[in-house]
């Protein structure tokens, strides 16, 4: 009896202590994305004519759109950085300095003169805070679905783990929300002079709210046993080398799986918004339509998560996969039926919604799928190389691809756009064939396996 009541009670101390960590991950990771949703649609809707004037419209989201790959391609070194720390001193130190570093970044974004104030010197410090931004996202990522992941049960870890992903689609709503409210108050003139600037400053207020609620969780058990084997034994090689040297498969499969889902997400949640406008839609429409695609999305990953733990990975992510592949063709022939201004609420959303249920085949899975990948002395390093190191070729300049291959105005062509996106599905699905199953993979075993080899490479 008082055996039965101690196990209940240490059960239900383990799902309070889980609950907690998903809450501070995913608060961090609304955060998060957040302030780089705000970045990716002020892009598209503002940039062009405060740090870019003088330019035609296409020219000038080109301009605008590589900055935003700037970001991109500071992630990999974000995360190489704080995949290095957070494999040697934890999850929850570099955690609380990536939302910090972001957060700080996205407020002086809003505090940024405009071309016509300081010339050049404009865009080169949007540049420069992309770049910070960037770093610190590229170091969120891993560490906040780590967290959550090494905390849960082998057999729930898909579901556990994909809170945090249904936080990206939770601050982009947020964010969406906030740019719609204040793009329907303002005029253009108030908007484009400082209204856009409201959004960035309310990073402030989300900022403390993410770090406070992650002052309160501790790293995982099986990362501090990790440490402690560690701490006993000559130290390793560097993370990163290890990674590519023992885990080569493991990293090209996630290279291949992220590769495909991350022009996607992009494709839909930045170039749509872009080209329906060329095409005649109202912003403010095309906000709106978004933002049920954001809630939609954000219910979708769970729910994806607890298919990943009864049916397994593969089958999942391989659907999503061919499903992208046929997407662009589905979503741009219906987009065109607001050709001319003659606006089709239901088509349109079917087809952003469309695609952000096809993501989350993908999406909802990765943390689980990623962390099963790599022992857990590694894991923050090879986790984060998988994901970030391929958003440089694919998500990074999805949108500024996307605006070069529609071709000149007035006569958009986005057969090519199309092919691309294809294209990029085609990297997933052999991604997604190539990765060996990992439903209800124990870390601990995993980390037994690489405590073994690194004794045998030693001799």
């Amino acid at each position: 009896m008082g055996a039965a009541t101690n196990h209940k009670a240490d059960e239900a101390s383990n799902n309070t202590q889980l609950r907690k960590v998903v809450t501070a991950s995913m608060a961090g990771t609304v955060v998060e994305w957040y302030e780089f949703f705000i970045y990716a649609t002020a892009a598209t809707l503002v940039f062009p004519a405060v740090f870019f004037p003088g330019e035609t419209a296409r020219t000038g989201l080109i301009y605008a759109f590589s900055t935003y790959a700037v970001g991109f391609a500071a992630r990999p070194l974000g995360g190489l950085v704080f995949g290095h720390f957070g494999d040697k001193l934890g999850r929850k130190k570099l955690l609380q300095l990536s939302i910090v570093l972001v957060g700080v970044a996205t407020f002086l974004m809003g505090c940024l003169p405009s071309y016509a104030q300081i010339g050049f010197l404009a865009p080169l410090l949007l540049v420069i805070l992309r770049f910070i931004q960037g770093f610190a996202v590229g170091g969120e990522w891993g560490g906040a679905v780590l967290l959550v992941a090494e905390h849960s049960p082998n057999s729930k870890r898909a579901f556990w783990s994909s809170f945090p992903q249904s936080g990206v689609p939770l601050g982009n709503f947020i964010a969406t929300v906030v740019l719609l409210s204040l793009y329907a108050l303002l005029d253009d003139e108030a908007f484009l002079s400082w209204g856009w600037r409201v959004a960035f400053w309310l990073s402030a207020v989300i900022v403390f709210v993410g770090w406070y609620i992650r002052r309160s969780v501790e790293d995982a058990p099986v990362f501090v046993q990790a440490r402690e084997r560690a701490d006993t034994e000559p130290p390793e090689k560097l993370a990163l080398v290890t990674v590519f040297k023992a885990y080569p498969r493991q990293v090209l499969t996630a290279m291949m799986l992220r590769a495909g889902e991350n022009v996607l997400y992009y494709i839909v949640v930045t170039f749509s918004i872009t080209y329906l406008r060329l095409i005649g839609v109202d912003t403010l429409r095309i906000l709106a339509y978004v933002l049920i695609g954001h809630f939609v999305h954000m219910f979708w990953i769970p729910l994806v998560g607890a298919w990943g733990d009864r049916f397994g990975r593969k089958p999942l992510y391989l659907t999503g996969a061919l499903l992208m592949v046929g997407y662009p063709w589905f979503a741009f022939s219906l987009w065109d039926e607001n050709m001319g201004g003659r606006v089709n609420v239901t088509l349109t959303v079917l087809a952003i919604t469309a695609g952000l249920i096809v993501h989350g085949l993908m999406y909802a899975l990765q943390p689980a799928m990623f962390a099963e990948l790599f022992p857990t002395s590694i894991r923050y390093t090879g986790v984060s190389i998988g994901a970030q190191l391929t958003s440089i070729a694919t998500g990074s300049v999805a949108p500024l691809i996307g605006v070069a291959l529609l071709g000149t105005e007035p006569d958009f062509d986005w057969t090519n756009v199309a092919i691309y996106i294809s294209l990029m599905g085609v990297i997933s699905v052999i991604g997604a064939l190539l990765y060996r199953e990992t439903k209800g993979a124990s870390l601990t075993d995993l980390d037994t396996v690489e405590h073994e080899r690194v004794l045998a490479a030693r001799g």
